[in-house]
This record gives structure tokens, C-alpha cells and sequence, in this order.
């Protein structure tokens, strides 16, 4: 009787007890790497969320500026230079009456606009350089193969052999009617998550007074 009761109390042996203590710790590292990794995941989901919005919100006002492209106060023409990542155009993009130099352009993950006010005195000119640059959006992962911007003529979408239009567009920049901005986005490119995709069309409206005097 005594053996047995003395069989009943004995405690866990040393092999028993390392046992426990190590299945137990792969049991907290599986829980931890779990937990790690579903924080960064939704961390990640969390910042791609912010940066969309942040990029479109920043499309729309390339969108907008673009729209209102109109005769520079030089009387150039609206479009004054136009490339996959690069565009330069006039409007008024503060409604301040006068109309700005507004250079689109992407610079790392960047896109950037350089503003530059026309000169007060007459004749009106612009300085060379841009006068003040502001970030319109972050976070982009546009790949070289995969530009910002695209042009297309006025025969388009019926014309799909000559849009869209080859660039750099110097000689031909009458012919630009209708502009696409693509922008992909990620906040850490290269990852494994797949880029997030803006894109938008936009035409600019003065440019129907051009086509009457062309």
C-alpha cells in the first residue's frame, strides 16, 4: 500500500521535465513568429491603405491641373514639353488670374511638380528654373518599362496604331488631345506584395479652341 501511494506522489523526472519546458517553448516561438507576422501584415495593409488614398488624392490634382492647361501669359502654346515621366504645361493652377509653369516630373518614388509664376513686368516671361517644388505623391514603384504618362491624338480609341503617341513629343505636341497617368504603388517595393495601381484619363478642354485655328 505505502509503494503505491509512494508511486502516486513521485514528481515529473528530469527527462519529463526538459520535455514539457521545450515543448513548451516551441509552443510561445510559434505563437510569437504568428503573432510577428500577422502585426506586419496588417501593418503593411495599413500603410498601402494611406498611401493609395494619399496617391490618388495627389492624381486628382495633377488630373485637375491638367485639365485646365491653357495659352501661357507668353503666349506659348499649353504643352510645353511632354515625356514618359516628364511633363511641362501652363494653367493657372491656384486661380490666382495668372498662369504658372507647372513641370510634372518623378524623381526616386517621387512625383514632384515645380511651380514658376510668370514675370509681372511686360512682356510677360517665365525664369528658367523651377521656382518652388512641392511632393504631389509618394511611395511610387513604377518600373522604367511602365511610364507616368501616356498621349494620344484625337483619332483615339479608333486609331490604335498611332496611340499612343511615340515619345519624347517636341515637334507634335498639337496632336496631344488626351493624357494617362499610371502610377503603381508601394511602400516597400520589391516586397512580395503586389503594387497597387492608379490610373486615370484626362483631356484638356481649352485645346478645342486650338483646333479651330490650326
Amino acid at each position: 500500500m505505502k509503494k503505491n501511494i509512494h508511486e502516486k506522489l513521485r514528481g515529473l523526472t528530469l527527462i519529463e521535465m526538459m520535455m514539457s519546458i521545450a515543448i513548451f517553448t516551441m509552443g510561445i516561438a510559434g505563437f510569437t513568429l504568428l503573432f510577428s507576422k500577422t502585426w506586419q501584415t496588417n501593418s503593411y495593409v495599413l500603410e498601402m491603405g494611406q498611401s493609395s488614398m494619399t496617391a490618388s488624392q495627389g492624381v486628382s490634382k495633377m488630373v485637375d491641373y491638367i485639365r485646365r492647361a491653357t495659352q501661357a501669359d507668353d503666349g506659348a502654346y499649353p504643352v510645353k514639353s511632354a515625356n514618359g515621366n516628364e511633363l511641362t504645361l501652363f494653367s493657372d493652377y491656384d486661380k490666382d488670374g495668372a498662369t504658372e509653369r507647372l513641370h510634372f516630373y518623378k524623381s526616386g518614388q517621387n512625383i514632384l511638380m515645380g511651380i514658376t509664376d510668370p514675370t509681372t513686368t511686360l512682356p510677360r516671361t517665365y525664369p528658367a528654373n523651377d521656382q518652388q517644388v512641392i511632393t504631389l505623391v509618394s511611395t511610387v514603384a513604377n518600373a522604367d518599362d511602365k511610364p507616368i504618362f501616356a498621349y494620344y491624338n484625337k483619332d483615339y480609341p479608333a486609331d490604335l496604331t498611332n496611340n499612343p503617341l511615340a515619345v519624347p513629343i517636341s515637334s507634335h505636341l498639337a496632336d496631344i488631345r488626351l493624357m494617362k497617368i499610371y502610377l503603381e504603388i508601394n511602400t516597400r517595393p520589391g516586397g512580395i506584395k503586389e503594387n497597387i495601381k492608379i490610373q486615370s484619363f484626362v483631356e484638356m478642354r481649352n485645346l478645342n479652341d486650338y483646333d479651330r485655328v490650326q
